[in-house]
């Protein structure tokens, strides 16, 4: 699999930058354009990235077709279910997992991505929308709960788990963590438990800021969005890949640094694919483009130019940790941080194509 290969051999330093041939930014400097499912073309400012190495149509339709008949059994997108299957979350797994091409190993970090966004598209968009935001927090502890069971008194023990049965997300949740068990060790789950905490905790923080009516600083709503990223996702790639970062490596201060600096430019690209969207939205929405133009009271472009360039930041910041870490860290870190690094481009093509950022 020449995709794996070039994402698992050493980062050269110096002027290449992070990767191998197969995985240089190229011309990092053209504006990127989208094709809205509607027709149409719009503007995306510069995003500094690497480039998907794989692109598999027939094995993302496969994931995501599976996918799709998973949260019709489980519950979550009732009446959605075509607009979610449209979102394609299986070409996202496809595309940000190149070191593997079985579809059940696939599926099985595929049911855990839409779990996690069926968090934010039941409960989160019930609490911007005015629904009483302040039921978000207890909303999110019970599904933090689905993932890591509450271990009860008898008495009662039989109504939490009828009620971690009846709502389709807890349930998801639930039944997506266990599916992982085959594919990682006890450490790879416990990681996953953990991250997927701190993501709850960002959304949770949201719901305070709409209850109070405030808009964060720039400087919070990044510290929020650290939390509230795509770090779930980015903790398992070793997992998907067959192989497992030791948990004293993923949590030394080095990686940790890295890790985190991928995991919020891949949040900051998804906030700059969904400003149209957000822009229009009914209600306060929590985008970096709408912070950024209220604290520095510019126009929407150009506070959308700015994001971009906070991410293309923390991109260059991430190849250099990642260049630097590979000189000493051992072939299995090596291997870790060009799977981040695929992971990055491949979230990336996504965004760029998926209806769910480009409808008009």
């Amino acid at each position: 699999m020449a995709a794996f290969e070039a994402a698992a051999r050493p980062f050269p330093t110096g002027p290449t930058g992070l990767g191998t041939s197969a995985a240089r930014i190229g011309s990092p400097r053209r504006p990127v354009t989208a094709t809205p499912a509607g027709g149409g073309r719009r503007s995306v400012p510069e995003l500094y990235c690497p480039p998907h190495l794989r692109d598999d149509p027939a094995l993302g339709r496969e994931v995501n077709d599976r996918l799709v008949r998973w949260a019709e059994r489980v519950g979550i997108y009732a009446g959605r279910l075509e607009r979610f299957r449209q979102a394609d979350y299986g070409r996202l797994l496809m595309l940000t997992h190149p070191d593997t091409d079985d579809p059940d190993r696939l599926l099985a970090a595929a049911r855990c991505m839409a779990a996690e966004f069926a968090v934010d598209d039941h409960f989160c968009e019930e609490a911007a929308g005015g629904d009483h935001p302040e039921r978000l927090g207890p909303q999110l502890m019970l599904a933090q709960s689905a993932i890591d069971p509450a271990q009860l008194p008898r008495g009662h023990a039989e109504a939490y788990q009828r009620e971690m049965d009846r709502q389709p997300v807890w349930n998801a949740l639930r039944r997506a963590v266990q599916g992982l068990a085959p594919y990682t060790t006890g450490a790879q789950l416990n990681r996953l438990r953990q991250e997927i905490a701190g993501l709850f905790l960002g959304m949770d923080a949201e719901a305070g800021w709409r209850i109070g009516g405030t808009l964060p600083a720039v400087w919070e709503y990044l510290a929020n969005r650290q939390l509230n990223s795509f770090l779930p996702c980015l903790a398992l790639v070793d997992a998907m890949g067959g192989y497992e970062l030791p948990a004293q490596v993923y949590g030394s201060p080095e990686v940790r640094r890295a890790t985190l600096q991928a995991a919020l430019a891949s949040v900051l690209l998804n906030d700059v694919y969904s400003a149209h969207k957000e822009s229009g939205a009914q209600g306060v929405e929590y985008n970096l483009p709408i912070v950024i133009a209220a604290e520095a009271g510019c126009s929407g472009a150009e506070a959308l130019q700015r994001a971009a360039d906070l991410h293309n930041e923390l991109v260059r910041s991430f190849e250099a940790s990642a260049a630097e870490l590979s000189l000493t860290g051992g072939p299995v870190l090596t291997r870790y941080l060009g799977a981040l690094w695929a992971w990055l481009g491949g979230n990336k093509e996504w965004h760029a194509s998926s209806p769910r950022y480009n409808q008009p």
